[in-house]
């Protein structure tokens, strides 16, 4: 990854640890997850574990929790490094910071995706 994309996505994740994100936030990420390319799935399950934290239905620490609020509020903003309006190019880099928390919260992802299976065959 880009040294650069990796020092953005540092700052912003220390940047939004004690950030609250609202319902409004969360629903325009759902919205917007369609320009993530390979990512939809991915940053679908980032939002969803991002409501089930916040409800108290999954609990994760709070560093990996701004690391999600951070890449919503990320991908929701229309100020960031590469505009969204910029036809194509708009939306690399909020790929590119997707890509980045996806890699860093691949273990709390599938620890999601179990703690998810096991409420649903009880």
């Amino acid at each position: 990854m880009n040294s650069r994309i990796k020092r953005i996505a540092k700052g912003m994740f220390e940047q939004f640890r004690h950030r609250k994100i609202t319902e409004s936030e969360l629903t325009q990420a759902e919205a917007k997850a369609g320009n993530l390319g390979c990512y939809v799935d991915d940053f679908k399950i980032l939002v969803a574990m991002c409501k089930d934290t916040i409800t108290g239905k999954y609990k994760m620490n709070n560093w990996n929790l701004s690391i999600i609020i951070g890449t919503i509020v990320y991908v929701i903003s229309p100020i960031d490094a590469i505009p969204d309006f910029i036809f194509v190019g708009g939306w690399i880099d909020d790929v590119a910071i997707v890509g980045y928390a996806i890699r860093k919260l691949t273990g709390e992802m599938e620890e999601y995706k179990r703690s998810k299976l096991s409420v649903e065959t009880s």
